[in-house]
């Protein structure tokens, strides 16, 4: 069951090989004399695991550890008001250790653990500025308390993932094969409309906010956005239930978590972005 999060898509690959996860699944039986009239039948091959596997719990732990650096480093980065040039460079280094931790095929929690450090620079600096970009509408247009967005975004974010987990823990979104070709090509296009609309913001088209800020269809595609990163995160849900059932190594875990922070990122970038779009006067 592959998923569209390149993270947990390696962590499929990888239970694939060898008919399982490396190390998992292997016989260790030796090798039987003939059968003979005086040698009694061998046994049956046994299976056994070379080490403790992944459970839920090794996942959410995991997940917590990876969300401390990137807070601690968020909180920094909004109270220090970092400058841009700062956050363009982050943006960078999260991106090259993301891809590093994604397509390595050995398990590096150094890796996730500095990516999670470094991204919170990220969200901390871009969230200061959109805060501060909806405060300067609001108050240009008299509004004397704008809207905390962060704060809106974050409960946001923690409202979809209990939704996307109830959904898919009552089966009432089923991962089937025809769900994830639609994610697949929702997601080129997704990707397309993006570097499109980036390409139109340095344009000056919707304000600076590229296709994503001409009125009604910018406002549609804000939301097709975060629709389409909360579902992503049930194809992680499934690629870590599919893991767990295979017997993956407890070390995956780490990856697993890193998997479902990205996603937890992007979603809660898509829904700061949908806010601050909303609240501009």
């Amino acid at each position: 069951m592959e998923s569209r999060n390149p993270v947990l898509n390696r962590m499929e690959q990888e239970a694939k090989a060898n008919g399982g996860y490396a190390g998992f699944g292997a016989a260790t039986a030796t090798q039987a004399p003939p059968v003979g009239a005086d040698t009694p039948p061998a046994m049956p091959i046994e299976m056994t695991p070379a080490g403790p596997t992944m459970t839920l719990n090794d996942v959410i732990v995991r997940t917590a550890t990876m969300f401390v650096p990137l807070l601690i480093t968020a909180y920094f980065a909004w109270t220090l008001e970092v400058g841009f040039g700062i956050v363009l460079i982050a943006m960078f280094v999260a991106l090259g250790l993301g891809f590093w931790g994604a397509l390595s095929k050995k398990v590096r929690p150094a890796v996730f653990l500095a990516y999670a450090t470094v991204e919170g620079i990220v969200l901390g600096g871009i969230s200061l500025y959109l805060q501060d970009y909806v405060n300067q509408s609001q108050w240009a247009a008299g509004q004397a308390n704008p809207p905390n967005i962060v704060l809106q975004a974050v409960i946001g974010t923690l409202a979809a993932f209990a939704a996307m987990l109830f959904l898919y823990g009552t089966r009432i979104i089923k991962v089937t094969g025809r769900f994830k070709k639609m994610m697949a090509m929702a997601f080129i296009a997704y990707i397309g409309i993006a570097l499109v609309s980036l390409v139109a913001a340095f344009l000056g088209v919707g304000d600076g906010w590229g296709f994503y800020g001409i009125g009604g269809i910018g406002i549609l595609l804000c939301a097709a956005g975060v629709a389409l990163a909360s579902f992503s995160l049930v194809l992680d849900f499934d690629a870590i239930e599919t893991g767990i059932k295979m017997g993956a190594p407890e070390r995956e875990s780490w990856r697993a978590a890193f998997g479902l922070t990205v996603t937890l990122v992007w979603l809660y970038l898509e829904i700061l972005r949908l806010l601050a779009i909303l609240n501009r006067s």
